[in-house]
Parts: C-alpha cells; sequence; structure tokens
C-alpha cells in the first residue's frame, strides 16, 4: 500500500514503472482521445506496452458495448493494436439486464445509446410504464444539467423504480469543455431515496469482468500485483485501483488538473487531489506517453 505521506512523483515516461507490471488497465475517454481526436502518444504507449509482451484492456464507463466503443475508437484515431480487449460500462449493463427478463426499462439517455437494449428481452418503456430504469446520460449533453432532471428524477424515486447507471462517471472532457454524464443523475436520484446499480468503475464488478478478460488473454490468472490501472478519473479510475489494491499511474486532463493538458500539474496540486487518499497513484503524468 502506497504511504499517504509520500510524495507523488510526476513523470514523463511510464516506461520504466509500466515495464514491471504483466497487464494494464487504461482509462479511454481522457488517456486515450478527448472524445473528438486520439492522443497519438498515448496509442504509441500502449502500442510499445504490448509488442514488449504486455496486455493492454482498456477499461471504459462509455454506457455503449464493446462492439461499438471499438468502433468509435476507429473514428477517433485510435488503432486496433494499440490494444487487446475493451470493458465497458456498456458490456456490465446488459449483464445485469440479464437479471430483468421481460422488464419495461426507462432509457434516460441520448437515441445514441440505445445499442445496450439489442438483443435483450426488455421492453423500452416511458417513465409512467417503466419497472426499471437505465441511466445513460443526459439526453442532450450539450445544453443541459442535472438540475434540468430534478423534477423527473424526484417522481421515479418516489416510485421505487431501481436504476443501473450506465455510466458512473459525473463528467467527462469532450475536446475543450467538460460534459455532464449519468453518474451525476443518478448522485441526484440517490439523493431522493432512489436505489442504484452502478455499472462501471470504481465499483468492484467491472473490475472482475476485466481481470476475466485479462486471465483470457494472458492464458493464466494475473495477480493484481502484476495489473497497473491508468487513468485520469480521480474518483473512478484511482478509487476502483485502490479499492482492489491495483497501483496506478493518475493521467492529468481538464478533470483534476488545471491548465490545458494538465501542465499546471506539481507536488502541491497532486498531494491536495489525493489529501484523503490512503492508496495513492504511484506516480502522475500530464498525458500517457512512453
Amino acid at each position: 500500500m502506497t504511504d499517504a505521506s509520500l510524495t507523488i512523483p510526476i513523470i514523463d515516461s511510464v516506461g520504466d514503472i509500466g515495464a514491471r507490471y504483466r497487464a494494464w488497465l487504461v482509462d479511454i475517454w481522457g488517456v486515450m482521445h478527448n472524445g473528438q481526436a486520439a492522443f497519438a502518444q498515448a496509442a504509441a504507449a500502449t502500442r510499445a506496452f504490448r509488442e514488449s509482451g504486455g496486455v493492454v484492456v482498456l477499461l471504459s464507463n462509455s454506457p455503449r458495448p464493446s462492439p461499438d466503443v471499438q468502433e468509435q475508437l476507429r473514428q477517433f484515431g485510435v488503432p486496433d493494436d494499440a490494444y487487446d480487449a475493451t470493458v465497458t460500462s456498456g458490456d456490465l449493463t446488459r449483464h445485469e439486464l440479464g437479471k430483468y427478463t421481460g422488464a419495461r426499462v426507462f432509457h434516460l439517455g441520448p437515441e445514441r445509446d440505445r445499442p445496450i437494449f439489442a438483443g435483450l428481452d426488455v421492453v423500452l418503456a416511458g417513465p409512467e410504464e417503466a419497472d426499471l430504469v437505465v441511466c445513460s446520460g443526459l439526453f442532450d449533453d450539450d445544453t443541459e444539467t442535472p438540475d434540468d432532471y430534478a423534477d423527473m428524477l424526484r417522481t421515479l424515486a418516489a416510485r421505487g423504480l431501481p436504476m443501473i447507471c450506465a455510466n458512473p462517471d459525473h463528467m467527462v472532457e469532450r475536446g475543450n469543455r467538460l460534459v455532464y454524464c449519468a453518474g451525476a443523475l443518478a448522485a441526484v436520484y440517490e439523493t431522493f431515496g432512489g436505489k442504484v446499480v452502478y455499472a462501471g468503475k470504481p465499483h468492484v464488478p467491472v473490475y472482475e469482468l476485466a481481470l476475466e478478460t485479462i486471465a483470457q488473454l494472458s492464458g493464466e490468472a494475473v495477480g493484481r500485483e502484476r495489473v497497473l490501472a491508468i487513468g485520469d478519473g480521480v474518483n473512478t479510475d484511482i478509487a476502483g485501483a485502490a479499492a482492489l489494491g491495483i497501483d496506478a499511474v493518475f493521467v492529468a486532463s481538464a478533470l483534476h488538473a488545471p491548465g490545458e493538458g494538465g501542465q499546471a500539474l506539481d507536488a502541491p496540486h497532486l498531494n491536495e487531489l489525493f489529501a484523503q487518499t490512503v492508496r495513492r497513484p504511484i506516480a502522475a503524468m500530464r498525458g500517457l506517453n512512453w
């Protein structure tokens, strides 16, 4: 366990540290791309690790199933050879929906996330008829905020409908700005007494699925001490890794680091970010680079 009193080193290259591990769990949004374009150095880093014999699983809180996320990665310019597999909140949400055969589901989220329901034995319904809520985000995250959903969420919670949150992130970076995600709506739902199942980081089930994927790719079980998590979310990537006893490298983004590309990242800022963290990241970077 990392001593909370130690200074977190800021490094320019992950090569020396990363090479010690058998597998990497790498966040996508904020590490591999910014929601519009790939970070070329990040793809080069994960490719270099794979070429050295390592396994790279991209672990995302995207509410879309893996095939859709992989196609999006290609569109943004992340090459297929930069990773071995993806595990997403969408994958885990589909697994959770398998427990609700025949249920009437209210989908709270944009139309683009509908592939999450493809082939499943559920019926999409309006909020008044639903037995269950699946929240994948805001209907329009370009213009709306969680405040716009307060009345709806209060009403749904009063009916006692369970919610599956298909993306536990509260905000993500899209280009040069931040937009709200499903996790922000789920947090409001809980304040109204609603019950939420979180299908993604920092919660254990998605990590269990990711570790199973690593074992399949490696042909053997890989101990957690041999896995490195890399991400930009303090409350998702870093917190989730800490809860499982996995070492982590923090990558600065607009989520938590001031200045474009985290350029203002320094020791005092890191100490403030992780002041309450028992297991701190083993290093911090302004961007993933080999």
